[in-house]
């Protein structure tokens, strides 16, 4: 079964979302759910730190743009830091890599 956790660091209308684990079909739902209730809260400026992501599918990326468009929206902003392996790879080869504001590669 895969597994997802999913840390939030709020902070004014920003917020730092850690995910750590698998971000996939069973668990896009809870990082929907965390995204959500940010805006609902109005923050609207959303930092993912995906370093320690073991793996992302399309459900997973279809969650994060998603909701780069609600906070686009709303003038506000998704980003992702700490981008490696298969989410990097599927960001590259579908040129959804340009959807986000800003996309930071993890250093090794």
């Amino acid at each position: 079964m895969a597994d997802l956790d999913v840390e939030v660091e709020r902070g004014g209308s920003r917020a730092l979302v850690r995910v750590i684990g698998d971000l996939d079909k069973l668990t896009a739902p809870l990082l929907k759910e965390s995204l959500t209730e940010l805006f609902a809260e109005g923050r609207m400026d959303v930092v993912v730190d995906a370093s320690l992501l073991d793996f992302c599918d399309s459900s997973g990326l279809w969650a994060l743009v998603e909701h780069q468009r609600r906070v686009a929206a709303h003038a506000g902003s998704l980003s992702l830091v700490g981008v490696h392996g298969v989410l990097q790879r599927v960001l590259e080869v579908t040129g959804l890599k340009a959807a986000f504001d800003g996309v930071a590669l993890a250093e090794l």
